[in-house]
């Protein structure tokens, strides 16, 4: 099988058991319309596949392979073992991809392109799926460097990348998995409960909770929140300037980076990014 076969099987599979598991044990009850939203979300995701094969036609595990034909990299220069690149590659690639999601909520611009992930009213499997093209460009970017510095293997980054798709479904996927065992996962992984205190509205939760797979990094950094102030059933989901029905449009979603940000001293922020407001 291709990479992309791989990941292709990968993703199918995952996003289905996430799509059957919250109909089973559903962790909240949706407010959006789910034909409407699961149209758009997915017609993002498609299109992103699309923007990305014609700007990345490589993707990371393409220079991955030209790292390891070139002989790039530290971990090549330092001369590790196979086994530890790769182990150190997989780690090294989920924290940046945590900085990368640190920083998007940090630098203006970087946000304005993000909080399209965060407009979604609802969370769920498609909310994993949700990221402008212009956000998926720039992350492959990020990766790529990342991949070409170190020089990690190409089965490290492909076994990321397949990861790393799943645990961003599973996580964001509405889903009830009980405090036993919500408690015991979320020592190593992200689990829907912990993100979803990062899709709430107030500033000082969203500011909260990056990681996509591994937790460790917001324990690490002191960004990690435990539960959110409002319960998992009352708490309000999104970006408190739309909670409406137009974060389900995808017209209105691919715009959101190009409107402006406005400064709103009575939104409740940790200091990272300017409170979003609708201007007239």
């Amino acid at each position: 099988m291709s990479e992309a076969d791989i990941r292709l099987a990968a993703f199918l599979g995952i996003f289905a058991a996430m799509a059957v598991f919250e109909i089973v044990v559903p962790r909240r009850a949706l407010l959006a319309s789910k034909a409407r939203r699961w149209t758009t979300n997915l017609a993002i995701v498609a299109l992103d596949t699309a923007v990305l094969r014609v700007v990345f036609p490589m993707a990371a595990v393409g220079v991955a392979l030209y790292a390891q034909d070139e002989g790039a990299g530290l971990f090549v220069l330092a001369g590790l073992p196979l086994w530890l690149a790769g182990v150190m590659g997989f780690v090294a690639l989920d924290f940046a991809v945590w900085l990368e999601h640190w920083a998007s909520h940090k630098i203006p611009l970087l946000w304005r392109i993000h909080r399209m992930h965060h407009a979604d009213r609802d969370i769920d499997v498609t909310t994993a799926l949700r990221f402008h093209p212009l956000e998926i460009v720039l992350s492959m970017a990020w990766k790529a460097a990342v991949v070409l510095a170190l020089g990690i293997l190409p089965v490290a980054v492909l076994v990321f990348e397949v990861v790393l798709n799943g645990a961003a479904m599973f996580n964001h996927a509405n889903l009830r998995l009980g405090n036993r065992l919500d408690g015991l996962l979320r020592l190593l992984v992200v689990t829907p409960d912990m993100h979803r205190v990062h899709h709430s509205v107030i500033r000082s939760e969203t500011d909260s909770n990056y990681g996509f797979n591994l937790s460790v990094w917001d324990r690490l950094f002191g960004t990690y929140v435990a539960q959110p102030r409002d319960g998992h059933e009352g708490m309000t989901i999104g970006l408190e300037a739309w909670q409406d029905e137009r974060p389900s449009g995808i017209v209105w979603s691919l715009l959101l980076p190009f409107r402006p940000l406005v400064k709103d001293a009575s939104a409740e922020r940790t200091g990272s990014v300017e409170a979003d407001r609708e201007v007239a």
